[in-house]
C-alpha cells in the first residue's frame, strides 16, 4: 500500500510539473490579440518603444473609411515592464573600429533585461509600437537578442500595441515602477545565431551561403545609402528581399503574413528559404525581420544576422558592388 501511494505521490508530481510546464508554454514565436488578453497572468509583456513618454498618455485614435485606428499610441498593456530601442543596441570596438548599434555582450544584456524587471520564470511576449515596419523590426531585433543568449520562451505580439489598441482591449497610463528582475542568459549561441565581417566575406569568395539584403531596393542599387554607410551598392552575391514584401497593413496594424505565404515571396525573389542563409541591411535592425521569417517562421535552423550589417562592412572598406549610375 506505501509503494502504492509512493507512485501515486509521484505520478501526480510529475503531472503537475507538466501541467505547469504546458501552463507556461507560448503557441510559437507569434501571438495575437485574443491569446494575449487570455494568457496575461502567464507570460511577462515587455513593451518597447522609441520614446517612454506614450507609456503615460492615452493613445490618438482616427477613423478610416469608418473603422477605427491608431494615429498615436499611448498608454500600456497593464502590468507591463518597458524597454525603450535606443538602450538596447551600444557601440562595440570590433579591430580597431567603434562599431554602433551592435548587439550587447551577454553579461551587459543580462543586466539591461534585469533592469527592465524580466523575471526567469515566466514567458515574454515583447509588444512593440505597431504602427511601422521600423516598429516590428524593432521588436523582432529585441527577440533576436533574447535568442542569441539562450531564451527560448520568448514571442512576439503580432501588430504590437497598435493592434491590441485599435481592438478596443484595456489599456492603462500608470507610471512605471522601477524594479529589478532576475533573468539569467541561459546559453551563448553567437556560433548559431551571428555572422560577422570575416564569416560574410568567406561566403562571398566560397558562395557556401546565401546573403540577403533587407533594405528597400533604392538603397541595394546604390540609389541612395544612409550616412552611417560609407559605400553605394549591396555585398556582392546578395540577394535582395524588399520589406514591402513581407508584412501586410490590418487598419494602423503591421501584421505578418503566413508561413506559406512567406515561403513564396521569398521563392518569387530568388531566395531559397531552406538554405544556410546570412541576413544584413544597414546597421543589423532592418535585416532582424527577414532573420525571424527565415528562423521562428519557416524553421530554418541556418539563418544568421549579420549584426555590424553594411555599417560594419563599409567601416571596414569592404567593396560594395551594383550601384548604378547617377549621372
Amino acid at each position: 500500500m506505501r509503494l502504492w501511494k509512493q507512485v501515486a505521490a509521484t505520478t501526480l508530481a510529475w503531472g503537475l510539473a507538466a501541467a505547469s510546464a504546458l501552463a507556461q508554454a507560448l503557441p510559437g514565436p507569434v501571438v495575437n490579440t485574443a491569446w494575449l488578453a487570455a494568457n496575461l497572468d502567464k507570460v511577462q509583456v515587455l513593451d518597447l518603444r522609441g520614446s517612454a513618454k506614450s507609456f503615460t498618455t492615452d493613445p490618438e485614435f482616427d477613423e478610416v473609411k469608418g473603422k477605427k485606428v491608431v494615429d498615436e499610441v499611448g498608454g500600456h498593456i497593464a502590468g507591463s515592464r518597458l524597454m525603450e530601442f535606443k538602450t538596447i543596441r551600444v557601440e562595440r570596438e570590433i579591430n580597431g573600429n567603434k562599431v554602433k548599434y551592435m548587439v550587447p555582450e551577454r553579461a551587459v544584456f543580462e543586466k539591461m533585461v534585469q533592469d527592465a524587471g524580466i523575471d526567469g520564470d515566466k514567458p515574454i511576449v515583447i509588444v512593440p509600437v505597431g504602427l511601422s515596419l521600423s516598429d516590428v523590426n524593432d521588436g523582432m531585433r529585441l527577440y533576436w537578442q533574447f535568442k542569441l543568449y539562450g531564451e527560448d520562451k520568448v514571442a512576439m505580439l503580432d501588430g504590437g500595441m497598435a493592434a491590441w489598441l485599435q481592438e478596443g482591449r484595456p489599456y492603462v497610463k500608470d507610471a512605471l515602477v522601477a524594479k529589478v528582475g532576475n533573468w539569467k542568459s541561459a546559453a551563448d549561441r553567437t556560433a548559431q545565431l551571428f555572422a560577422d565581417s570575416t564569416d560574410v566575406a568567406a561566403i562571398v569568395e566560397k558562395k557556401s551561403a546565401q546573403l540577403i539584403d533587407g533594405r528597400e531596393l533604392p538603397q541595394f542599387h546604390g540609389l541612395m545609402k544612409r550616412d552611417y554607410v560609407y559605400a553605394y551598392g549591396h555585398i556582392d552575391t546578395a540577394k535582395p528581399l524588399s520589406p514591402d514584401t513581407t508584412y501586410k497593413k490590418d487598419g494602423s496594424a503591421i501584421k505578418l503574413l503566413s508561413a506559406n505565404t512567406y515561403r513564396g515571396v521569398l521563392q518569387a525573389q530568388g531566395i531559397d528559404p531552406a538554405a544556410p542563409s546570412v541576413v544584413y541591411c544597414n546597421s543589423g535592425a532592418q535585416s532582424s525581420l527577414p532573420w525571424f521569417i527565415l528562423s521562428e517562421v519557416l524553421g530554418n535552423q541556418s539563418a544568421k544576422q549579420f549584426d555590424g550589417s553594411l555599417h560594419q562592412w563599409t567601416l571596414e572598406k569592404r567593396p560594395l558592388v551594383g550601384a548604378v549610375s547617377l549621372n
